[in-house]
């Protein structure tokens, strides 16, 4: 947890050197406003008056963090390398606790509305039992 939580500190780190404005839509910080999961017939709906979740994309890595505002023991966060192709975007997951998912190719699809970047997407890991549906929205704080 210590080398994820180092490994997100120093992603931040080189995001914020220089002070060259980006062509990518993508660079900045962004924080969750909503999201959702349709796995099986079940959707779930994230609340986030209980968590806070960032992600910190730079040109070509992104890391992420989520924190339980009420507790003390439930964060976690992972974050690797990515490639952004029209609006086609797919995440390699190489920092996360979780092994199973470790090297992992998420492939999304993305928009953007303003200020607000929504992704949307299958995640399916059969070794880590995952088949699912998602779509997030992330408004930009930097």
């Amino acid at each position: 947890m210590i080398k994820v939580f180092v490994f997100a500190l120093l992603i931040c780190l080189l995001a914020s050197c220089g002070k060259r404005q980006s062509k990518n839509p993508l660079v900045g910080t962004w924080k969750m406003v909503y999201a959702e999961t349709l796995e099986n017939d079940s959707l779930a709906i994230k609340d986030l008056t209980k968590a806070e979740f960032v992600k910190i994309i730079n040109e070509n890595h992104f890391a992420f963090f989520n924190q339980q505002t009420d507790s003390e023991n439930s964060f976690y966060g992972g974050g690797g390398t990515y490639t952004l192709n029209g609006n086609n975007y797919s995440e390699t997951l190489s920092y996360i606790s979780v092994k199973n998912l470790r090297g992992h190719v998420f492939p999304f699809q993305i928009e953007f509305s303003g200020d607000t970047l929504i992704q949307s997407g299958i995640e399916k890991v059969e070794k880590a039992n995952i088949n699912r549906k998602i779509i997030e929205k992330y408004i930009k704080i930097h």
